[in-house]
């Protein structure tokens, strides 16, 4: 296979049920390879040591999701032209900007030019502070941890006691049968809950 292949520079992939991008044969004269309407969404690590010289990768219409699914590209020391279009990343928060930070050796990307003010723009983003941040959650998929955020969302979110709500715990404490059900009146007048509102 690999010899049959290594006499094109281009290889058309598109239309069929490809699932990851990987398994080539050492290919050095391939250059363009087009792989649209498939099913990838994974690349494998290590494309430079088998199609070392990709200029142009077409991902149209595939199933990558997440923004760090294209990170194994970034090795590819020649890559110049790709498209992610029709992909769930393209739809991603600073996708672009994220696109253009990995693979900084890109001239266009879904067609259009990468231009020298998003290069910039990725530049500030990534290799600031918040840029750090930003690319951990975009990594992660996580909300950034705030100290004492839960706490305040669990004040926020329980029902506040009337007095007549609180004199009525009062009074099913004092008329409790048993230290236990004692304790968890006490837990929930405590919490500004009324009995039966809240699980235990």
């Amino acid at each position: 296979l690999g010899v049959t292949l290594n006499q094109f520079d281009t290889i058309d992939f598109t239309n069929n049920d490809i699932r990851k991008l990987d398994g080539f044969p050492f290919l050095p004269k391939l250059k363009t390879m087009y792989l649209a309407n498939n099913h990838i969404a994974r690349i494998a690590e290590g494309l430079q040591q088998y199609i070392p010289n990709l200029d142009t990768l077409m991902l149209n219409n595939n199933m990558l999701q997440e923004l760090i699914d294209i990170d194994p590209l970034a090795t590819l020391p020649k890559l110049a032209h790709v498209s992610f279009a029709r992909n769930p990343i393209a739809m991603k928060k600073d996708y672009r900007l994220y696109v253009i930070h990995r693979l900084p050796n890109l001239r266009t990307l879904d067609f259009n030019r990468i231009t020298q003010k998003e290069r910039e723009a990725a530049r500030k983003l990534y290799k600031s502070k918040s840029g750090e941040t930003v690319k951990t959650q975009q990594l992660k998929g996580k909300n950034t941890f705030v100290p004492g955020a839960e706490l305040v969302k669990q004040q926020q979110s329980k029902p506040r006691l009337t007095k007549a709500d609180a004199d009525a715990i009062k009074k099913a404490i004092s008329e409790a049968k048993s230290l236990e059900e004692v304790e968890r009146l006490k837990a929930k007048l405590q919490a500004g809950q009324m009995p039966g509102l809240t699980n235990t």
